[in-house]
């Protein structure tokens, strides 16, 4: 598993560029390739914005017939008051178009969001190549 910080804006790149290359040694299709660094970049961006800063965890993962990456986002910001909400497109709580997570959530195959008011957020997504 690699661990890559989110603390600023660079981080964000970096681990964008961190899933691609887990992708690409997956022999990912360049299709895939952008879904992945897509979600991943949308949801470092909240973890750094809505979260105050948190890490990611990659990892390549097997199936029974497939494998893929795993990448769990987490922070110990504020959490998320209603995570039914939060995933309807366009709501916002701090006036961003407020698209990200559920556009993330159709990026991928397996989305997961869990958010306690006060302790933070954990989303873990996986994408089967």
């Amino acid at each position: 598993m690699h661990r890559f910080e989110i603390q600023k804006e660079n981080d964000i790149v970096a681990a964008r560029n961190a899933a691609r290359t887990i992708l690409s040694r997956l022999g990912c299709s360049v299709i895939d390739k952008t879904r992945i660094a897509t979600a991943v970049s949308e949801l470092a961006r909240n973890t750094l914005v809505h979260g105050g800063g948190g890490h990611v965890e990659m990892e390549i993962v097997h199936g029974d017939t497939e494998t893929g990456i795993r990448c769990i986002f987490i922070d110990n910001g504020p959490g998320i008051v209603d995570v039914k909400n939060a995933m309807v497109n366009g709501f916002s709580a701090n006036g961003s178009p407020g698209n990200g997570l559920q556009a993330s959530q159709q990026l991928v195959d397996v989305f997961q969001i869990d958010s306690e008011v006060g302790k933070g957020t954990r989303v873990e997504i996986i994408k089967w190549v």
